[in-house]
């Protein structure tokens, strides 16, 4: 799936249209991405909007084949929400094979079983930041950079990979290290 497939079930639905009327001035300004390798769990999607107006944010959950409208209380206090264009695009299976090729280079060899992103904009540019469930307890943090993807199309990832996205982190951890933090 890709972020354009979402995007594009949001707008068409009438819970967004709705949304949108009672809130002209609403703007999209973050996503997360929930994605079970194992099959254990369901697959979710949240699309978050910004009322400045009110000053609130509301995440369109994505369940089964409708789209649920939710209130988001508690948004931290330090974070600015910021315009997120739409017209970026970017597909999870090619997200994925990007992990997985940079999980060889580094020579890791645990499987992936859940992957967690947060799209969102940072100083004017928009990144996916990612943890990573691996097996053996581990987790990769990352942050995939998207800005070379403005103006492509679900098409053109058919033909190309994501040449345009850089992985610009990328660090691998161990839950027990983790705990070790916490004991201290």
């Amino acid at each position: 799936m890709n972020f354009q497939f979402y995007l594009e079930k949001l707008i068409s639905s009438e819970e967004y249209k709705k949304f949108l009327k009672e809130n002209p001035g609403a703007f999209f300004c973050s996503g997360f991405f929930s994605i079970d390798e194992t099959g254990k769990e369901k697959n979710q999607q949240h699309l978050d909007y910004f009322v400045p107006s009110i000053n609130k944010m509301f995440s369109f959950k994505f369940e089964d084949e409708k789209i649920e409208l939710i209130p988001v209380e508690d948004f931290g206090k330090d974070f600015v929400p910021v315009l997120i264009q739409d017209k970026i695009n970017f597909d999870f299976d090619e997200i994925k094979k990007m992990i997985e090729f940079k999980m060889q280079e580094e020579k890791i060899k645990s499987k992936l079983q859940k992957m967690l992103f947060s799209l969102q904009n940072k100083d004017g540019m928009n990144f996916l930041i990612g943890t990573i469930f691996i097996s053996g307890l581990g987790l990769l943090k990352i942050k995939l950079d998207l800005e070379k993807h403005h103006g492509r199309t679900p098409k053109d990832f058919k033909k190309k990979s994501l040449q345009g996205a850089k992985i610009v982190e990328f660090e691998k951890k161990s839950l027990f290290d983790m705990m070790k933090i916490v004991k201290k």
